[in-house]
């Protein structure tokens, strides 16, 4: 009877795994991108994300897109790390970005968007975070430095970015693509004239670079994945 129980929570734990769609992986220093997946036409479709660790809680860049992995997400950073989130930072409108603001705000996470992301949830009926900010920001916690910055309209018109300097680290969100990506993916809220000068003026603010996440699939050393997603702008532009 024992074994058999040991069994059920053992499968009990691998479906919850399975469930949850959460991939932790260590990128530098305190710095931890995670992906987490939302089924399309039944197939998991991954989101990234990045969390920092500083001595005084962890810090969400983003939220998982699916509710089912809002919780297992706060379980699996307290477990590996004994600390709470305790800021989260959004980067655009789309509810791969938002959908969890709601629900880590209720659970004690200071939420923050720019004011053009937090009105855009509003219009377009999107999760929101609690607080704005109306410039490029420096948030500050347990020492550890996060820089937001808006380099104009690309994906969404509000997309910023989130520089973290000690790391060197660019998380570009779904204004960079992959370099496992072969087009621009979903466009419907594009700027598409604007978006390759606005990665040009990502490459004249950030020349040296260790990694840059994107939204969705592989993330990459140093400019690689910025001059990738110029690539398939002109790709798309010339119509091939």
């Amino acid at each position: 009877m024992k074994k058999l129980f040991c069994l059920i929570v053992l499968l009990t734990v691998s479906v919850y795994a399975q469930h949850s769609g959460l991939k932790i992986k260590h990128l530098s220093g305190d710095v931890y991108a995670y992906t987490t997946h939302k089924l399309f036409s039944g197939n998991p479709f991954p989101s990234n994300s990045v969390y920092i660790v500083t001595e005084e809680g962890v810090v969400l860049i983003d939220t998982p897109w699916d509710e089912a992995q809002f919780q297992p997400l706060l379980d699996t950073i307290k477990k590996r790390h004994n600390k709470d989130v305790v800021l989260c930072i959004a980067t655009h409108y789309h509810d791969d970005r938002t959908a969890g603001l709601e629900y880590f705000k209720n659970k004690g996470v200071a939420t923050y968007s720019s004011k053009q992301t937090y009105d855009l949830c509003a219009e377009y009926n999107e999760k929101q975070a609690a607080h704005y900010f109306t410039k490029d920001t420096l948030f500050t916690v347990g020492g550890y430095t996060i820089k937001t910055f808006y380099p104009g309209e690309g994906h969404t018109k509000d997309n910023i970015v989130i520089w973290l300097p000690k790391d060197k680290i660019l998380y570009g969100g779904c204004l960079v693509k992959s370099v496992e990506s072969s087009g621009l993916g979903n466009v419907a809220d594009a700027n598409l004239e604007a978006w390759d000068e606005t990665i040009k003026k990502l490459l004249e603010n950030y020349p040296d670079i260790a990694f840059v996440v994107p939204g969705h699939f592989k993330w990459s050393k140093n400019t690689e994945a910025l001059h990738h997603t110029l690539k398939l702008l002109e790709k798309n532009e010339n119509g091939d």
